[in-house]
């Protein structure tokens, strides 16, 4: 394991004009396998998140959304389900509806079975939200569900909706009236394992799918990617290699993005369309891992870039991502974000210097800590320059989300984590 030396930031392009980030809440986390985790819209920025009840105990597993108005500064927040499960994999994802509303999804962490979801006349402070509501997926499955997806359909009222439930696979569920009901399709994929999946669409109803074989603590992943259309899967050619429901395929039976190996364990962060409708994704691989029981790996991570250019993928090495968040998943990192108004500017979190891998060491408190930067190459991917963020933290800065759509703002969560149900997280954003 690499020695706490410190790196001087200055040796980085370092951003003197930032302002202070704006606290959206005290209290709040989230997993990144549900999307769209945040939104901006209409000059309102909303995310979802999962309260930890650090300074209330009695926010502990509530499921809510932060609200924030960058031209005037104010934020506020709401709760969508009082208490449900100090668990992050149950933040909600969210979608506008066609009446310019909201509609927000969101699960527990596998332990029951049902789909639960709200939905509101608007996006401002006087927005009405209906009552919750739920649908059972398979009760008598044993696996639950866990994660929300949300994707326009294409048509007027139809809501896609990817999640994992039977199979531990990603299942598909839609509704024709905006989310008021929902019917379940059945497995967009199968396999032996439960992968683990980012997807990206335009709002047509076409739904990019970037997966990975299995969980990376029992399987040395590589990374595919496939693309939904109504119930066919298909791969980044447009060959059909399976159907929801009926025959869905493995994720090896989709195009390789990367191989992955004992010494290049991948996981993916983040997955865009870029102005072509062609997918963009960034992911981390575990470099040190190979032959080491679980729990001894993950002192080195690194970053990537892959692009589908029509024909094929182009993958190249971004950035350095550090070490792991915690023992026991130890491909766990602080994450990276692609912008989606440029497939070339990646916003990413780490503890090391991005070029070289040396401990970033704060100056502040002498600890180690995940810092934000933001990375931007002029030839496709090939090489980087680095813009660091933040520096001298007293804290991490980590799992960054960049949401479509103006304002254009940078959120993310500042705090400590121990595991997915003990964090102690504030939810910060910046204007772009």
């Amino acid at each position: 394991m690499l020695s706490p030396v410190p790196v001087l930031l200055p040796l980085l392009a370092q951003a003197t004009d930032l302002p202070e980030p704006v606290v959206l809440d005290d209290d709040g986390g989230w997993c990144w396998f549900q999307d769209e985790r945040a939104l901006s819209s209409g000059g309102i920025v909303v995310v979802g998140s999962v309260a930890a009840g650090r300074h209330d105990p009695a926010r502990r597993g509530d499921v809510g959304l932060s609200f924030w108005r960058p031209a005037t500064g104010e934020t506020w927040r709401m709760e969508l389900h009082d208490r449900l499960e100090l668990d992050d994999h149950d933040a909600p994802a969210l979608l506008r509806t066609d009446g310019g509303g909201l509609l927000a999804v969101y699960a527990r962490h596998g332990s029951d079975h049902l789909v639960r979801w709200r939905r509101s006349t608007g996006i401002g402070k006087k927005a009405a939200w209906s009552a919750e509501e739920r649908v059972a997926i398979a009760p008598e499955a044993r696996m639950g569900v866990t994660y929300a997806n949300l994707h326009s359909g294409g048509r007027p009222g139809r809501v896609l909706n990817l999640f994992r439930g039977p199979g531990w696979n990603p299942n598909l569920m839609i509704s024709e009236d905006g989310g008021r009901s929902w019917t379940w399709v059945g497995q967009v994929l199968g396999g032996p394992g439960r992968p683990y999946l980012k997807y990206a669409s335009a709002g047509d109803g076409t739904v990019h799918m970037l997966a990975t074989e299995q969980h990376p603590r029992d399987f040395d992943n590589s990374l595919f990617h496939g693309v939904l259309r109504g119930t066919t899967v298909s791969g980044s050619g447009g060959a059909q290699v399976g159907e929801v429901g009926k025959a869905p395929p493995a994720p090896d039976a989709l195009t390789r993005v990367f191989a992955g190996g004992p010494d290049a364990v991948a996981w993916p962060c983040d997955l865009e369309l870029d102005t072509d409708g062609r997918p963009v994704c960034v992911f981390t691989t575990q470099v040190d891992g190979a032959g080491k029981p679980r729990g001894r790996g993950g002192a080195d991570h690194r970053f990537h870039h892959a692009r589908f250019d029509g024909v094929r993928w182009r993958v190249h090495e971004l950035a350095h991502a550090g070490t792991r968040l915690y023992p026991g998943e130890d491909d766990y990192t602080g994450l990276a974000a692609v912008d989606p108004s440029d497939p070339m500017t990646v916003f990413l979190s780490t503890d090391a210097d991005p070029r070289s891998g040396e401990p970033l060491v704060s100056k502040t408190d002498g600890q180690r800590h995940r810092e934000l930067f933001r990375a931007r190459s002029d030839d496709d991917g090939a090489t980087w320059t680095f813009e660091a963020l933040t520096h001298d933290s007293n804290a991490d800065q980590l799992r960054p989300i960049v949401p479509a759509g103006e304002p254009r703002v940078l959120l993310w969560l500042r705090g400590t984590m121990t595991s997915y149900s003990d964090y102690a997280f504030e939810v910060v954003g910046l204007e772009l």
